[in-house]
This record gives structure tokens, sequence and C-alpha cells, in this order.
């Protein structure tokens, strides 16, 4: 990124007081970012470019939504890869597995872009800068990071940027002091048009063994009743029509005020109020825990037709002695009885989970556990891992004598059930017709359209002759294919044909406005 002389760049500084920053005031600091790049483009003739990588869950998404939005309000223009963006942002996700990989990796390339053009500027943000091991690495090889913050410091992110392209200064601020609802005045850039990610609360106190989410994101922290609901009206006002309710444990919510006079006072409360909200047609919520279902929420998923027939509900084991080593709150007997009272208020309800195998200690006896309470439920689809270790985290600990090998076929084993169990989910609403949010063209075929239906399955389908005529002429783009901007947000009716694994093929009866 070009720098800019400092004779003839005149910011806002000397307005900015301590108490400004105290208050968490970003505003003054936004304008000086905008005059900033006001310079900038008299200076060198063009507006100065940011690109975004986010890895991660959807908190990780909403974040990155945050930071585009400082971006887009300071007047930096979005860019569509490291290569031609002026600014490249990292925003790390430490859950996965091979995170670090991946973060040096890239790192790795923008080095070598750095090499080629020293004017690049760096930032790197998200749960893997709270862990010093990775910073001492950073700073050792990859000194040329401009700015580095936490997960807890994306509400003061106008004020570190413009200190470090004002002063030319590497900036590393990463606080241990959770702070995350001041985020709630800042700009935001949603990424989506057909579904709003709404943060209602922060952190984590479950403190699962194998889980390093309470050590990058604090503890648990509730947003206010009256600003969540006041945040999807507005979304509502704008158009949306589904959204997303995010919470490292979402079902939480509210218990750090329960004491107080805010209403409602849980999550089942909360979805109530936002299931009534006129205009929301969908409500999604990621990832609630089994230790906080309790039976009113399952009775409110029952009520309300426009809260999803989908829970992501993680099981992690299906063993009680594996759970227990876990810290997991709850054991298979509990998981199990969930599962009936959400099957009994919700029939249609598709279930999704989690599931880890090779975690240390598992005997055969305990994988076998898993996989009888997995053909007990037979979830709709599962996210499954090998067992990982993270640095910080208790498990990481742990006597590990498991071998590779047999652990390889386990998950295999497990993947194989997974996917029949999958398979005949799908099978079962062959033939019906289903009303599907479109989300854009599919990756494979650009005259494929994708979305999900209202319990989250995914679908590819082709719009038939006679609809195809009567399209308007923007849903073509110049190529003569199908215009994903057009399409994306809409519903449409389909008709459920063929299915696969890991998605449905259906045709188009009816597009909806």
């Amino acid at each position: 990124m070009t720098k800019i002389a400092k004779d003839k760049l005149r910011l806002n500084n000397q307005d900015i007081s301590n108490q400004d920053q105290k208050n968490n005031d970003q505003a003054p600091y936004l304008e000086s970012l905008k005059s900033y790049v006001k310079q900038y483009k008299i200076q060198n003739g063009e507006t100065p470019t940011y690109f975004i990588q986010t890895f991660g869950c959807q908190q990780n998404e909403n974040d990155s939504e945050i930071i585009a939005g400082i971006m887009d309000a300071s007047g930096f223009i979005s860019a569509e890869n490291y290569e031609v963006a002026d600014i490249s942002i990292i925003n790390t996700c430490s859950i996965r597995e091979n995170a670090d990989t991946r973060l040096f990796g890239h790192l790795g390339i923008l080095k070598t872009l750095k090499q080629q053009n020293k004017n690049r500027f760096t930032m790197l943000c998200g749960c893997m800068m709270t862990q010093d091991q990775h910073l001492e690495k950073i700073k050792k090889s990859f000194s040329f990071v401009n700015l580095i913050f936490g997960p807890h410091d994306i509400y003061r992110l106008p004020h570190l940027l413009w200190d470090s392209l004002e002063n030319d200064k590497q900036i590393i601020a990463v606080s241990k002091e959770n702070l995350m609802p001041s985020q709630e005045n800042l700009p935001i850039t949603r990424s989506r048009k057909f579904r709003a990610l709404v943060s209602i609360m922060y952190g984590c106190n479950n403190f699962c063994t194998f889980c390093i989410v309470p050590y990058t994101r604090g503890r648990e922290i509730s947003r206010s009743f009256s600003s969540i609901i006041k945040e999807i009206i507005s979304l509502r006002d704008e158009g949306y029509t589904e959204i997303m309710l995010l919470g490292q444990n979402v079902n939480a919510w509210g218990k750090d005020f329960r004491d107080e006079k805010e209403k409602p006072k849980n999550f089942a409360e909360l979805l109530e109020a936002v299931a009534q909200i006129e205009g929301i047609k969908r409500i999604r919520y990621m990832s609630p825990n089994p230790r906080d279902i309790d039976q009113q929420l399952i009775d409110t998923i029952g009520k309300y037709k426009n809260i999803e027939p989908h829970m992501h509900l993680p099981l992690q084991s299906g063993s009680n002695r594996i759970l227990k080593l876990m810290g997991r709150r709850h054991d298979r007997e509990r998981y199990l009885e969930i599962v009936r009272q959400l099957r009994k208020a919700r029939p249609e309800i598709s279930l999704t989970t989690d599931i880890i195998v090779g975690f240390p200690g598992e005997t055969e006896q305990d994988f076998a556990d898993t996989l009888d309470l997995m053909e007990q439920v037979k979830f709709d689809s599962a996210f499954t891992f090998i067992y990982s270790a993270r640095e910080g985290t208790p498990a990481a600990k742990f006597k590990n004598n498991s071998d590779p090998e047999q652990i390889s076929q386990r998950f295999q084993r497990l993947i194989e059930l997974q996917n029949t169990h999958s398979l005949e989910a799908n099978n079962k609403v062959i033939s019906q017709v289903e009303e599907v949010l479109l989300e854009g063209i599919s990756h494979g075929n650009k005259n494929i359209l994708t979305g999900r239906t209202a319990d989250f399955k995914l679908i590819n389908l082709s719009i038939p002759q006679e609809i195809y005529q009567t399209l308007p002429s923007e849903a073509i783009n110049d190529q003569g294919n199908l215009n994903g901007n057009y399409f994306e947000g809409k519903y449409c009716l389909v008709k459920l044909n063929k299915a696969k694994t890991f998605s449905i093929e259906g045709e188009m009866v009816e597009i909806q406005c």
C-alpha cells in the first residue's frame, strides 16, 4: 500500500481524546480513516482495496462482516483476492484441525507478495491470535504483519487501523477482557442476501477438555434482549427473511442476567419473541448444547413453524465414559431423551451433529457405543473429526496410546454409516414439493440453482423450460447463464426428484418474489 506523505495528510487525531477511547467511541477514528482514504486517492489516483480471508465458524463469518463494514465505511473497496488487494486480512480459527498449518501457508503467500511490493499491508485477527505460541511464531517468521488483534478487539479496529497506517508501525493488540458487545454500534457489511447472522452472545463457560473456545473467546456474555430485537427488526425492514442466531453456546443466552430485570430470561423466551416478529420467515440458530436444552425450548420449537425444523445437536461421543473424559455435561441417555422429545414436538425435524473419533482413551467398546447411538438417532448429516489435540486444552495432556491406523479405520466405518443414514434421510423426501430459499448458482453447473429447505437440506435444482421462458431479462447474465444475483434470496417451490448422500436434485415448480 503506497505510503502517503505526512505533510499532505491531515487527520483528526487532535480531536481524539483519551475519553473517546475509554468510551469505545470509534466514530472519530472512522472519520480519520475516511480522510486517509481520500488523501490516498488524491495522491495515488486510485482507491485503496482490501481482501478478507475467513476461516472457521459462523461467528467468525459475522466478525468478518463487521470488519468489512468498517473497511467499507472508511472508503476502502473490497478486492477479489490477496494479489490485487492493498490490505490483506486473515480472520483465523483455532478449532479446526491443522489450523496453524493453514494460517502459516497463507502467510507464506503474503510474505512473497510483500517482497514484491513492500507497501502491502497485512492484518491478522481471530481466535489464533489469542494464543502465545502463534504470536511468537508470527513475530519471528512473519514480522512483516502490520496489525494483529484478537476477537475481543474488533470494537476498536478503527482506532488500531488508523494508528498503524498513520504512524507506519506494527501494532499487536490482543485483549483478555471480553468487550465484544461494544461491536453493536459498528458498521456491518452483510455477505449474504438470503441470511443475516445475528450474534446474541459471546464466549463459552463449558470448558470441554478438547475445546479451545473458552480460552480464545472468553466467558459467556449475553447481548441485551432489546439490542437483539432492534437488530432483527432492522434486518426485517431491509428485506431479510431468514436470520441465524449465533453463539458458541447459543442456548445459554441470558444466564448471566437471569437475576436482573432483563426480559426474557432464557433462550426459549428469546426464540419465541423472535418468532413473533412479523416478516421473519425462517429462524435458525447455531449451536445449542445438550446441557442447556429443556422442555420449554423444545415446546417453543414445536410451537412456531418459522423456527427451523432442524437442530444441530453436538454429540461428540456415544460413550458415557468418553463423554465424562471430554467434560461434557450430558450422557447418552439424556441425549436420546432430547431427541425423542424433539421428534415428538416437531416430527419433521432434521438432526445433525458433531462426532469425534479417537479421543484419548477411546476403546473399541466406546466406539461401538457411538455407532449404536447413531443407529438409534439416524442423523441427517454429521461433521466428523479425528481427534486432534489443541495446545492449551486439558485433553492435550491426556495420555493417548491410540493406534493411528485403528483410529483411521474407525473413522471410515463411522463415515460409511453416516453416509448411509444421510442418503436414507434424503430419500424420505423424494417426490415431495418443498419450499427452497435460493442461495445462488451451483459451483458445478452455471445453469443449476442451489438452496436450502426449511430443514436445511441442500437442494440443487433445474428450471423447466416453461418457467425459464417467463423469467425477466435480469435473470440471465451476459453469457446466457443464470444470474445468481437475481435469484439469491428468493423462495421457490421445488419437486424433489433424486437423493444423493449430501444433496437432493430437484426441479423448480414455481418461483416466488
